[in-house]
């Protein structure tokens, strides 16, 4: 029988620097605030008991990590799903089962809340990441976009029927307000 070097376990806070670096992509700016939010993240999963941080370790050291909630599909369909959010090997271990691990350790957990559905996400650049997911039954079910507020602020003003009615109308007035003064600076010569 042979032991697989891969361990799992619940996060530390000891392992908040080693997630922000592996997670840098998903966290927020400023390296002091990443800290902070992670180790708010660990220090309250106890009283949320949906919820885990769960930490790989390969020969006792951190090669990877997903976060684990349950939850429910949308807002409109309370069937019972569990999201595996952030699941993600350090570089240096990939290619070694670690990925397969935290899914599977996601899995059985949805088995034991009785969750009939697993969901994920993976960067849309991500064709590894994406790949690995499909591999293992994981399909697209939509596209998850996200913006800056000012930007979608900006696009939704820019194209917007109505102030572009609007921007026209003045622009008509302006133009026979100017037309008006002209003629009659014209016509009183």
């Amino acid at each position: 029988m042979s032991r697989s070097p891969v361990a799992l376990r619940d996060a530390m806070l000891a392992d908040a620097e080693q997630l922000a670096e592996l997670w840098q992509p998903f966290l927020r700016r400023g390296a002091e605030e990443q800290l902070h939010d992670l180790a708010s993240t660990i220090e309250q999963l106890g009283e949320r008991p949906g919820e885990r941080l769960l930490v790989a370790d390969y020969d006792g050291v951190f090669a990877g990590a997903a976060f684990l909630k349950a939850g429910t599909y949308s807002p409109v369909n309370p069937e019972p799903v569990l999201e595996v959010h952030n699941a993600a090997v350090v570089a240096a271990f990939r290619r070694r089962g670690i990925g397969k691990v935290l899914v599977e350790a996601a899995v059985t957990w949805a088995e034991e809340l009785g969750i009939g559905h697993v969901a994920t996400a993976a960067a849309s650049g991500s064709r590894e990441a994406n790949r690995f997911m499909a591999r293992l039954a994981l399909g697209p079910q939509a596209v998850l976009r996200v913006a800056p507020t000012p930007a979608v602020r900006a696009r939704l003003t820019s194209r917007s029927p109505g102030t572009r009615q609007v921007t026209q109308v003045l622009a008509v007035r302006r133009s026979l307000r100017h037309a008006r003064s002209v003629s009659g600076t014209i016509s009183g010569s």
